[in-house]
């Protein structure tokens, strides 16, 4: 085994640290608490051509694998961007993975190089409020009509919306009783998010607020046949070919807030003192930030282990899976025991570690919580019966 990283993933890293200094903890604070999209942020990181990473040559990408992938979010995430600034380019990076497998090369010549430069930004279009993780029970119907579909239906917690021009927009095409399999019957469309027939309203929320997370209703909305990506009913086949590389890219970003987390409860230790010594030489909060750094550590070799079985081709679902379990868990533990360190100054927004808290927070529910993460390892490694 190597555990080295090549001089362009060490590069890589080390290019995006380097940009990510113009963007302080203050620019975060600031646009978490204006509710405002980090543009200057999303410029930078698309001028720097980043944003291509994993498309590939032949649309403008650099045609790398999810181990960069995650490299690059990691450290976007350890800046002290956290979430906000991962979710900003988050589906730019890897979302379009399904286009790139699956898609004409007539849609992909027309979106790919736009997303590559970073012209052109688009959201995922999957969670509706009746259905929640059991995608098979999504209602979101395209009726096809001539050389167009019409679209009508209603989806919530779609992330950029607000900003989006395009959605990639997963439907159903045939009715869940006129199926054998329910997840038969689904169709996916990269189409433009027309104003007009889609009504996007902001859900107020916790946290990450740079970024919107939005309810969509849609109605009437006319998708043209060229805009399908892949054949009519298979679009649940194609989503599977995203949620391994998402859950290692989710795992990144959690690693990287437990990453910056860390390093400002350890920066308050050394400075911070009461009784006339420094707060961390108290094993009381000196041990938790240990336990921590080994949580990190070892959830990152589950990382590691998982990106490179992807970029391989071998089959990586209980690592991607065991990757977004063990990072989100220790990216919060780092989190919450930072705030526990600074006191009730953590509790305040001055020194950032409460919004580290709020956006480690997230990663132990989305894009799948962490109790359904367990229901896959248990039946399909364990092999223990499903329980849903």
């Amino acid at each position: 085994m190597d555990f080295e990283l090549t001089t362009d993933q060490s590069a890589i890293k080390a290019g995006v640290a380097e940009l990510m200094r113009r963007f302080d903890d203050e620019y975060w604070r600031r646009k978490d608490h204006a509710h405002e999209f980090p543009h200057e942020f999303y410029e930078a990181i698309a001028g720097g051509g980043w944003l291509g990473m994993t498309i590939p040559e032949g649309y403008g990408g650099h045609g790398l694998g999810i181990t960069e992938a995650t490299l690059l979010l990691e450290e976007v995430a350890r800046s002290g961007g956290g979430m906000n600034a991962a979710s900003a380019i988050h589906m730019s990076i890897f979302g379009m993975h399904p286009v790139v497998l699956h898609g004409s090369d007539a849609l992909k010549e027309r979106t790919l190089p736009r997303i590559a430069t970073g012209d052109l930004h688009v959201c995922f279009g999957v969670t509706e409020p009746g259905a929640g993780l059991d995608t098979s029970a999504i209602t979101t119907f395209a009726r096809r009509d001539g050389d167009r579909y019409v679209v009508n239906g209603r989806k919530v917690w779609i992330s950029k919306a607000m900003e989006s021009e395009k959605i990639l927009l997963l439907t159903r095409t045939t009715r869940p009783d006129e199926v054998g399999k329910k997840t038969d019957g689904m169709t996916l469309f990269l189409t433009d998010l027309n104003r007009d027939c889609v009504d996007i309203r902001p859900i107020p929320k916790m946290g990450r607020n740079a970024v919107t997370s939005n309810e969509l209703f849609i109605d009437d909305l006319e998708v043209p046949v060229e805009d399908r990506v892949g054949e009519e009913g298979q679009g649940f086949r194609y989503l599977l070919d995203g949620l391994n590389p998402e859950r290692m890219l989710i795992a990144a970003e959690a690693l990287g807030i437990g990453r910056v987390a860390l390093d400002r409860a350890v920066e308050y230790g050394k400075e911070r003192e009461v009784f006339g010594r420094p707060i961390g030489m108290n094993q009381g909060l000196q041990f938790p930030l240990a336990d921590s750094l080994a949580r990190l550590d070892a959830a990152e070799l589950a990382l590691r282990k998982a990106t490179w079985l992807y970029d391989q081709g071998r089959s990586c679902g209980r690592e991607a899976n065991i990757a977004k379990y063990l990072c989100a868990d220790a990216g919060f533990d780092a989190a919450d025991r930072a705030l526990q360190t600074h006191g009730g100054m953590g509790y305040s927004e001055e020194y950032d570690v409460a919004r580290y808290f709020r956006e480690a927070r997230l990663m132990r529910i989305a894009p799948i919580s962490q109790e359904m993460v367990l229901n896959y390892l248990g039946s399909h490694v364990l092999g223990l019966p499903r329980s849903y």
